[in-house]
């Protein structure tokens, strides 16, 4: 069976005409209004994923910048209590608390205080000074064993920097231990 696509157009031509035509209107609409407006909408939402992953970025950087701020500023703070607080305010200062106190520390472990030099370093650039102490003591080893754990227990700032012992060639010789010790000082206009 046929169908008389002419007959049917040509007896309902009032009706397909402008259904017809409105058809087309739909399509010129659609590809020349609503198919752009489309993709203005796909990329704007595109822009704002994109600024919306660099502003979280941004936020974390200055998250990260702030927390490196606050740390910079603790650290700087520990460094001005340490300063104020640990380290000596001057060569004397520094001479005093090791000379004094090593040999205290000596004294109390029962080892003999031998030969002492001290030779001091500044750099005119730093805010540190470096006394730096060479010393010979004898004894026993748990003596010296006590005498190097007290110093390193010690509230004074003292690095051990090299230890050297020497047992004696006699069955009860006393160990001699030779210690090079640095300390630090606040030097001239650093000091406060």
């Amino acid at each position: 069976m046929r169908w008389p696509v002419g007959r049917l157009f040509v007896e309902n031509r009032r009706l397909v005409v402008p259904l017809a035509g409105g058809l087309v209107l739909n399509v010129l609409i659609l590809a020349l209004v609503v198919y752009p407006l489309v993709l203005r909408v796909r990329a704007a939402e595109s822009r704002e994923a994109s600024s919306l992953g660099q502003l979280a970025a941004a936020e974390r950087d200055q998250a990260a910048a702030r927390a490196a701020r606050d740390g910079k500023r603790e650290t700087d703070a520990a460094l001005q209590t340490f300063y104020r607080d640990v380290l000596p305010a001057d060569l004397a200062g520094a001479r005093q608390i090791t000379y004094l106190r090593l040999a205290q520390l000596a004294e109390q472990e029962g080892l003999q205080a031998g030969r002492r030099s001290t030779e001091a370093e500044a750099d005119r650039d730093s805010a540190l000074g470096r006394l730096r102490i060479t010393m010979t003591l004898q004894g026993d080893y748990e003596g010296v064993r006590r005498f190097i754990y007290d110093l390193e227990s010690a509230p004074e700032f003292v690095v051990i920097e090299g230890i050297g012992l020497v047992q004696g060639s006699e069955a009860n010789a006393p160990l001699t231990v030779n210690l090079t010790l640095t300390t630090y000082y606040r030097v001239g206009s650093h000091a406060t």
